[in-house]
């Protein structure tokens, strides 16, 4: 007799779109000696922050500085030897342009990259130093698409798409098998968003590992509130194209998510959050202070929503820090932003009576405050001054939002208006 609790064939589920665990564990074999195990640190601070176990996935320490190799080199490797022989094509700001640059390098295929006109120069030369030709072409990564689609029709050159593509969901979906081998007991995996490759790769792995590990990993996204395409395509129940502005995560700065990423994600990833740029800025300093570690600003996103309390976790948590290639000039102005995000900078305008000792006297307050004037502006023209007014603009370092509170109020005593520059 049969069981009645039996599970048949019409009850089983749909297998998932895209590649199966197979397929990412073969993309697991083709990687081994190519890229490197990246290392997983405990967080003693973030665990503190959200009261349960925080670990940091470091794909910044991977080759070409984010997990991007892996789904390219999977898809190179994939191509037949009349497909290697026409060469490869992509278009990319930075990090696809390193991944596909470097496989290609490491496969002896010929490589061209078209990049937009202004790419950071640190991307620009390192994507020339592993060996693509590079053409800058447009002024954004849309032109720099176009192009490389005209030069694949003209030439037969493979194109090789960022995201979209079973071979490179494969690739990117073995992050989670490594995830799971240095952390067997994690429950939650943050992970930022843009087009939607890597979620989907490590999502889809995870739901395919459940019945092997006997639970579900459970998957979340962040992507910027700049370009966040998941809730009205989640509505629409298809890929939307949004509007987007520009942010300081680039790299996830995407208006519409792969058609096969978006299918596996609406079927295997749990939530996906959105920061604003000021939460993300604060979480690249808080790598750099506290893990000692040189993080994108999207490759931030996933601390930046666990500080932030947007995105709510209970149990081990991995957090995967997905990249860091960012151009040391973005740099500086991230980290001043971030700083400002954490009251540990501050910026006032006072409005003064223009007389000798009034500057000498806003400085005594301050340093009597503790607080570290960096920058002064005065001026005599500011809009809305009165003769016999001049205006300074001050700059300081502060240790928090309560020692910030603390300079403020005593300035106030002293009788001046200080305005909070929250530019």
């Amino acid at each position: 007799m049969s069981d009645p609790h039996a599970t048949t064939l019409s009850d089983a589920p749909p297998p998932l779109p895209g590649p199966t665990l197979a397929d990412i564990e073969d993309a697991a074999r083709t990687l081994d000696g190519v890229i490197l195990s990246t290392p997983m640190e405990p967080s003693s601070y973030l665990s503190g922050v959200v009261g349960h176990p925080v670990h940091l996935k470091a794909e910044t320490l991977q080759r070409t500085g984010s997990y991007k190799i892996r789904g390219a080199y999977t898809r190179l490797a994939r191509l037949t030897a009349e497909e290697r022989a026409r060469g490869v094509v992509a278009a990319s700001a930075g990090n696809h342009a390193q991944g596909v640059a470097l496989a290609a390098r490491e496969l002896g295929i010929r490589a061209t990259i078209f990049m937009p006109v202004g790419v950071a120069l640190p991307k620009l030369t390192a994507t020339r130093n592993y060996g693509a030709e590079v053409v800058l072409h447009g002024t954004f990564v849309d032109e720099a698409l176009e192009a490389a689609a005209e030069f694949s029709e003209r030439t037969g050159a493979i194109i090789i798409p960022p995201f979209d593509h079973v071979d490179t969901v494969a690739g990117q979906g073995t992050l989670a098998l490594e995830i799971l081998e240095q952390c067997p007991d994690v429950e939650h995996v943050v992970i930022p968003v843009g087009g939607g490759g890597l979620i989907s790769g490590v999502a889809s792995a995870f739901a395919q590992l459940e019945g092997r590990i006997g639970r579900r990993v459970k998957v979340h996204g962040v992507q910027p509130e700049n370009a966040a395409w998941y809730r009205p395509s989640m509505a629409a129940g298809r890929p939307v194209a949004v509007q987007t502005t520009p942010t300081i995560a680039d790299g996830t700065w995407v208006s519409r998510p792969g058609e096969l990423n978006f299918a596996i994600i609406r079927e295997t990833v749990e939530d996906v959050v959105e920061v604003p740029d000021d939460d993300t800025a604060r979480a690249l300093v808080v790598l750099l202070e506290r893990a000692k570690l040189v993080v994108e600003p999207s490759g931030a996103m996933g601390v930046a929503a666990m500080i932030s309390g947007r995105l709510t976790l209970d149990g081990p948590t991995v957090i995967v820090l997905s990249g860091a290639n960012i151009d040391p000039m973005i740099m500086e102005r991230v980290i001043s932003r971030g700083l400002a995000a954490s009251a540990r900078y501050l910026g006032v305008t006072i409005p003064l009576p223009d007389r000798p000792g009034q500057l000498a006297r806003i400085s005594q307050l301050i340093a009597d405050a503790h607080a570290n004037v960096v920058e002064v502006l005065h001026t005599r023209h500011g809009y809305g001054l009165q003769i016999g007014e001049v205006e300074i603009d001050i700059h300081m370092e502060t240790r928090g939002a309560e020692h910030a509170a603390l300079v403020l109020d005593t300035l106030r005593r002293a009788g001046y208006d200080p305005r909070v520059d929250d530019r």
